[in-house]
């Protein structure tokens, strides 16, 4: 449906799913048009009324959109003079874009390893060892599971560090999570599913990708025990995505009566677990739970990556899948694309075998657990209102704090602090309870405690 706002913008294209949730999809794409600059700050929209005819939805669907962005500061709504886009949403609409041209003296960006850490001399080892040792058939192309020493490599690791059971044919080698989970719910589209559920809040992007593998998306609350099972088995999805070890993004662990459940449901219902192996190299209390996959692998895909280990540029993951979906999944990337280049993959192989690679976790655990503790000594001193959470594995933390999530974004800033507010993980982007994202993996020590100095008093008062 085009809509045309007023004479000082252009149309604007909205398309509805009418089997998503209407609300949140004209939310984003109001919020996206904003964003770009397709809606001029100022610009009248219309009165919601006329939208919900224009659109054939309710007209509480608007009002509720409306709402929500106002409560965002995208919008601003004056008695008489209806919705407008708010003067500050320019503000609003250029943080994340700055964020990658802004030189910021503490960047808390969700995700994102030491990069300075890289271990480039073992990777330049290991790309030797590749060059050196690959035969004519490794120059060739590739399997369409990816290369076979790698495989055999992984399938062995896997099974030592996360209690994985696979044969090395039933692994696909993939260019990273998200390229893995395009292949992924592509694959399971030719067994039949035409669903996924995924957690709430969770990793962003992960819905749109579902939707352009043709996939009706589901959001399932997580609590306290991680995934809410109930609320999963309620709906009739045949699929769900999950971050067991450490949750994307509340840092909640998934319970293990809770794993057993999700298990139990997937049989019921001839379903599959796609389980993203968030953040289990970084366990710092206790040693990291198997992963699930291990319980039932004719149920669960597991799905591995080196963005947080080593770094996203490589562009390296796995997805070690059921035997019936190894075929579906290889022909589908052959036709998306090979992926990661082979002699990457053969140099990943020779950093796994060498020992290099375990090296490198075992010294960036103790780099992320140091940060860990600087962070919460230096919120207790700072900052003793804020409650901190999510912090049993990985290197980012959650903060909930007594003020407004994007007053608290804005105070960040201003003290060239950068941080991420939890609505933007959340499916209906509410920002309550408010909460920040702190990534503090790719932070120097020195430039994180005094980060949360300047920025404590102002999250508190």
């Amino acid at each position: 449906m085009v809509v045309r706002w007023g004479r000082e913008s252009p149309e604007l294209l909205i398309t509805l799913d009418r089997d998503a949730p209407l609300g949140r999809q004209l939310q984003d794409c109001l919020r996206d048009a904003i964003r770009v600059g397709q809606l001029a700050l100022g610009e009248q929209l219309p009165a919601s009324r006329a939208l919900a005819e224009q659109l054939g939805v309710s007209r509480g669907v608007v009002v509720d959109a409306y709402s929500q962005l106002e409560s965002e500061g995208y919008l601003r709504s004056t008695q008489g003079a209806g919705t407008v886009v708010a003067s500050g949403a320019g503000e609003l609409a250029t943080y994340a874009p700055a964020r990658a041209s802004h030189r910021w003296d503490a960047d808390f960006e969700y995700g994102v390893p030491d990069l300075r850490e890289f271990p480039m001399r073992d990777w330049l080892w290991a790309l030797g060892v590749a060059a050196r040792t690959a035969g004519p058939a490794d120059l060739g192309d590739e399997p369409g599971n990816g290369a076979t020493h790698l495989r055999e490599v992984l399938a062995a690791y896997l099974r030592r560090v996360r209690s994985v059971v696979s044969d090395p044919d039933a692994i696909v080698v993939c260019a990273g999570f998200r390229y893995g989970l395009n292949l992924v719910l592509r694959g399971l589209g030719t067994v039949g599913v035409s669903s996924v559920a995924l957690e709430d809040p969770g990793p962003v992007g992960h819905d749109e990708i579902a939707r352009r593998c043709g996939m009706r998306v589901e959001y399932v609350p997580v609590d306290e025990h991680g995934l809410d099972v109930a609320s999963l088995a309620a709906s009739d999805v045949r699929a769900v995505v999950v971050t067991p070890a450490h949750q994307a993004p509340t840092g909640v662990v998934l319970a293990a009566h809770r794993r057993h459940e999700l298990i139990e449901w997937a049989r019921r219902v001839d379903g599959f677990v796609v389980e993203d192996d968030y953040d289990a190299e970084f366990r710092y209390d206790r040693q990291p739970v198997g992963a699930i996959q291990g319980l039932a692998p004719e149920r669960v895909i597991a799905m591995g990556s080196t963005s947080k280990t080593l770094a996203p540029t490589l562009r390296m993951g796995w997805i070690v899948c059921p035997p019936r979906l190894a075929e579906p999944l290889s022909a589908e990337k052959q036709l998306l694309g090979r992926g990661a280049p082979g002699l990457d993959q053969l140099a990943l192989a020779a950093m796994i075998e060498s020992g290099r690679y375990d090296r490198h976790l075992r010294r960036m655990r103790g780099v992320y657990k140091r940060r860990r503790e600087i962070l919460v000594d230096s919120l207790a001193r700072h900052a003793p209102g804020v409650v901190v959470t999510g912090l049993a594995a990985g290197c980012h933390a959650v903060l909930r704090v007594p003020i407004a999530e994007q007053t608290a974004v804005d105070r960040c800033a201003e003290h060239s602090v950068a941080v991420e507010g939890m609505s933007r993980f959340r499916s209906d982007r509410a920002v309550e309870p408010a909460e920040l994202v702190l990534g503090f993996g790719n932070v120097r020590d020195a430039a994180l405690a005094a980060a949360i100095e300047r920025i404590g008093p102002e999250l508190v008062r």
